[in-house]
């Protein structure tokens, strides 16, 4: 299972650059560009949240969830 990040998709939809979203965000270039490309492990909420409100969208259309058969949850 994993969760695949689509805000590269989203940006596209809203005609947005990264710069564009750094500058409303206030979050670093580099740091956007990872969560763009998928490199990072882990968003902080007011990152979410600021990247929501900057992009008019909902979580969900950022974040997307993908079944790929490992169960390797901890039980």
């Amino acid at each position: 299972m994993s969760i695949i990040l689509r805000l590269d998709r989203v940006m596209a939809d809203r005609k947005m650059s990264l710069n564009e979203l750094s500058e409303k965000v206030g979050v670093s270039n580099v740091n956007l560009s990872k969560l763009k490309t998928g490199k990072v492990s882990a968003v902080r909420f007011s990152t979410l949240n600021a990247i929501c409100k900057a992009l008019k969208c909902q979580p969900g259309d950022i974040l997307e969830f993908v079944d790929d058969g490992n169960d390797d949850l901890a039980q």
